[in-house]
């Protein structure tokens, strides 16, 4: 599971997912003025203020990845599940939440690639190599 290609592959994800981000907190209004942190939502300025901490942790991850960081593979699969357990709680704490169950059935599926990565880090995979 950590292969060059495999780990490159991450490491484009992680960059185009910086870009995409950035893109739409600079210039999409709507989405500029809420940011979500462990499932509840900030608003205004303290969005504003947290959404480069989002940009720096794929920037982060993508330079990882890149270069094959042996730590990469635990702490990516680390952040998935706390943004499965965040779509859990938004779920069910945000007015814009579907409830719980569609929480609960959000997080497992997005729990499946942390327990990728995961197992992949345990393995030893070959992020250091």
């Amino acid at each position: 599971m950590g292969d060059a290609r495999w780990m490159r592959s991450m490491a484009g994800f992680c960059a185009l997912t910086v870009v995409f981000l950035a893109a739409r907190d600079l210039f999409h209004p709507a989405s500029r003025d809420v940011e979500v942190w462990l499932g509840f939502e900030l608003r205004g300025r303290a969005a504003q203020w947290t959404a480069p901490l989002h940009w720096l942790i794929f920037g982060v991850g993508a330079w990882a990845f890149w270069t094959r960081r042996p730590w990469i593979l635990p702490a990516a699969a680390a952040y998935v599940f706390y943004v499965a357990l965040s779509h859990l709680v938004w779920s069910e704490a945000s007015p814009s939440g579907n409830g719980w169950p569609v929480g609960l059935a959000q997080a497992l599926a997005i729990s499946i690639p942390g327990v990728l990565l995961w197992r992949g880090g345990r393995r030893g995979g070959s992020a250091g190599r």
